[in-house]
């Protein structure tokens, strides 16, 4: 369920789907954040796959919080937790994390992006995945990105539009 006014009101984006059909294996307790939920596609796909872990939704809309908690109620997904944050700033001080989804705006600008990949870097437990979605025009540059801040980059897959990537801790 969505509404005018959130990403991708109508249907779940290409970027996403492309993102969520290539995670990997979801170990059944694993404890994630989707970062930017909106409406919480990727937030409640890891919340079903991973019914003994928990799972934070976050986005800096209270629309999109609400209908990321009605759509977790809609689901039965009682694994999750939705709220308001901006980036990791309300996201609680002493959670780690094993998987950390963003599907990233391509003009989230330079020095967001970085706050963004360092933060990530840091809440991840060892081992944690960071896995991305973003336009492909900027594949090159996310490849440099996760190279310089986790030491590795992986394409999951790239579509004409999108490229899925993933970096480990």
């Amino acid at each position: 369920m969505s509404t005018w006014g959130l990403f991708s009101p109508k249907a779940i984006d290409e970027g996403t789907q492309l993102l969520a059909d290539h995670l990997g294996d979801i170990a059944p307790n694993t404890t994630a954040l989707d970062l930017g939920c909106g409406y919480g596609p990727l937030g409640l796909t890891i919340a079903k796959l991973a019914p003994a872990g928990q799972v934070h939704l976050v986005d800096k809309d209270f629309v999109a919080i609400e209908y990321a908690q009605r759509n977790a109620e809609l689901n039965h997904l009682q694994n999750t937790r939705a709220y308001l944050s901006n980036g990791f700033s309300h996201v609680p001080a002493e959670l780690k994390f094993d998987l950390i989804v963003s599907n990233l705006p391509a003009k989230i600008g330079a020095e967001l992006l970085q706050t963004f990949l360092v933060d990530a870097h840091t809440r991840l437990n060892p081992g944690g995945r960071l896995a991305i979605v973003t336009i492909s025009g900027l594949k090159d540059y996310m490849k440099r990105q996760l190279a310089l801040v986790f030491g590795n980059y992986t394409k999951l897959k790239q579509s004409k539009t999108y490229t899925a990537a993933l970096a480990q801790k």
